[in-house]
């Protein structure tokens, strides 16, 4: 990791590291392996945090150029609802949390249809759904994938510790700001008015430690 040099990184290597975005998990899927970068003695596997960045800026040019308010984030992960939802507030798109309420996508008739024109996963396996939904009916999928997610129907990969809520902050604060920069509506090297705190869900009852950082049970 410590080849990685922090001028090329869209925020220094060690705010990446203190939010544990590449801490991942015991199990290493086939359609993760090019973004792990090593295995911890413990046995967790550990993303490449210059392959997570590379793509946090392909996915934000990407995402850019959809109407906002077709662009739509979707997190059933508990820990995903606040940074999903300061995420569209901040880019004007829409968010749905929790339960996935299937039809959503292909359903005229349901009050709960949108018809979005890309989404952003949090969690393949707890968002799969969505997925599904998206894929029938051609809408582009950019995931948040963890060295446990299989990549299935995912157009976009984006290698992250999807089950930290530091690290679920980290990402969506900074897609926000990198979807605002390429729209032109900040500065190249404008900051936003809300900080990576701003996109943090608070600790749940009964957590566990993971690796060091706070994930749902």
């Amino acid at each position: 990791m410590a080849t990685v040099e922090a001028a090329e990184l869209l925020i220094p290597l060690e705010v990446y590291l203190a939010a544990g975005i590449h801490i991942g998990t015991h199990v290493k899927t086939n359609d993760m392996r090019p973004f792990i970068y090593r295995v911890r003695p413990d046995g967790l596997y550990v993303l490449d945090v210059k392959k997570t960045d590379e793509r946090i800026r392909i996915a934000a040019k990407f995402i850019s150029r959809f109407r906002p308010e077709k662009v739509l984030a979707v997190s059933a992960r508990q820990y995903g609802f606040k940074p999903v939802e300061k995420f569209a507030d901040t880019i004007g798109g829409k968010a749905v949390t929790g339960r996935f309420i299937p039809g959503t996508f292909t359903n005229p008739k349901l009050p709960t249809y949108i018809e979005p024109e890309v989404i952003i996963v949090t969690d393949p396996r707890a968002d799969w759904q969505a997925i599904i939904e998206a894929s029938k009916v051609g809408i582009p999928i950019v995931g948040l994938c963890d060295t446990d997610n299989r990549c299935q129907f995912i157009d976009l990969t984006i290698p992250i510790n999807n089950k930290g809520r530091k690290s679920l902050a980290l990402v969506y604060w900074l897609l926000a700001r990198q979807i605002l920069r390429e729209r032109g509506e900040i500065a190249p090297t404008a900051e936003l008015a809300a900080t990576i705190e701003d996109f943090e869900s608070k600790v749940l009852v009964g957590e566990e430690e993971y690796g060091g950082y706070e994930v749902e049970e």
